[in-house]
């Protein structure tokens, strides 16, 4: 738990139980699922191994005009180091003489953003505003967190602000005077939903011959797939089983945050109802995949997925995860969908086009923080080659 010291332009939350009713009601943000409380509460309950953080902007009237929020995680650098290239490592020595990398050792970071997805779900700021003035205070209420607390200082190495859309940019660009850089990361994969398609079979005539035909393919190797919907009731008795397969795809990633507690979905479910999907898939009276998503506004957003990969070419389990994703967000006639990081190329052969993400970073050593630059040379995302399956009526906007 978190204690600091409010200032007259800056509120400090350790917990979101903390935050008056006030607040919220002049923050206006609710609609966004994100930012309700009761998401917030189900990330904060069901994840003791990251400490949160909240923190509220005021204007001149005392009035909440922004809010942030702040997990705090040991990030362990090996699993990074062996990502990268050959040319970081020569390099590499250097910086761990200066702090920057030390050896084997998981360094304390304080992420303003959501860990647990992609997109832009840790800062929201109200509708006119001087957002550029806002970032920067953002950034100086950061500060004041760590500085003001005694463990906090002495713990924390680096301080990340992730994940912000190319619109952004003329905002978030503002740190870069707060001695922040900037870098991108794996690009989000969104796919555009064209508000002709009214079934899930519009979705498919809209494809060229042979994406249609890779389509089909995988959905008859999937047959013997019986997928069920998870309920508040039946979710704790899956939890073992699904985390398991979570943890096979999270062993596969070049690097996390950190593992996602899977009893959150319990909590998610209670709170959101219909909005938070969570689907199983079974194969000989066993569990051998499950996906999970959040209606969010006018998009669904892919969360988690867990597969277990000795049936997954035999049986296209991911592949009908994916497919099954395009199937709700039809259904639920929202706009988009936002596939999240990784297999970009498996995501774009059914349809997602690359949306580029900006974090900023800095180290709280001066010296330390210089050197940081050269390093994210050598933190690029990984190029795949864009598929492009539909027909050319469909939408094909580049993000």
């Amino acid at each position: 738990m978190i204690f600091c010291k409010d200032t007259n332009t800056e509120l400090f939350f350790s917990s979101v139980k903390d935050i008056p009713s006030t607040i919220w009601e002049e923050l206006q943000c609710a609609k966004n699922c994100y930012f309700h409380p009761d998401y917030l509460v189900s990330l904060e309950k069901n994840n003791p191994q990251i400490v949160f953080s909240y923190i509220v902007l005021l204007d001149t009237n005392k009035k909440a005009m922004a809010f942030a929020s702040v997990q705090i995680i040991d990030f362990p650098l090996d699993k990074v180091e062996n990502s990268l290239n050959e040319n970081f490592h020569k390099i590499k020595c250097i910086g761990r003489k200066l702090g920057l990398f030390p050896k084997l050792k998981p360094i304390k970071l304080l992420v303003c953003g959501n860990i647990f997805v992609s997109g832009e779900h840790g800062v929201f700021i109200k509708e006119n505003q001087n957002k550029q003035k806002i970032i920067k205070d953002l950034a100086k209420a950061i500060n004041h967190l760590t500085n003001s607390n005694k463990t906090l200082v002495k713990d924390i190495s680096i301080y990340l602000i992730k994940d912000f859309i190319k619109e952004s940019l003329e905002i978030t660009d503002e740190l870069h005077d707060l001695n922040y850089y900037s870098f991108h990361v794996e690009p989000n994969m969104v796919l555009n939903l064209d508000p002709e398609w009214n079934n899930f079979q519009d979705y498919l005539d809209a494809m060229k011959t042979k994406f249609r035909v890779k389509a089909k393919r995988a959905l008859t190797l999937s047959e013997s797939l019986i997928s069920k919907d998870a309920d508040v009731e039946n979710i704790k008795t899956l939890i073992p089983e699904i985390t398991k397969l979570y943890k096979k795809v999270s062993e596969k990633a070049d690097f996390n945050f950190g593992d996602f507690n899977l009893e959150t979905y319990m909590s998610l479910k209670n709170k959101l109802d219909d909005n938070y999907i969570l689907k199983t898939y079974w194969f000989d009276g066993k569990v051998v995949g499950f996906m999970s998503g959040l209606i969010n506004e006018n998009s669904l957003d892919a969360h988690f997925v867990g597969i277990d990969y000795e049936l997954n070419r035999k049986l296209a389990i991911y592949q009908r995860m994916l497919y099954d994703y395009v199937h709700i967000a039809i259904d639920k006639k929202v706009q988009l969908i936002n596939f999240g990081r990784t297999a970009s190329e498996i995501k774009s052969s059914i349809g997602a086009i690359p949306q580029d993400l900006t974090c900023y970073i800095r180290h709280k050593k001066s010296i330390t923080n210089k050197f940081l630059k050269p390093f994210l040379n050598y933190i690029e995302p990984t190029p795949f080659v864009q598929k492009k399956p539909f027909k050319t009526k469909t939408i094909t906007k580049q993000i």
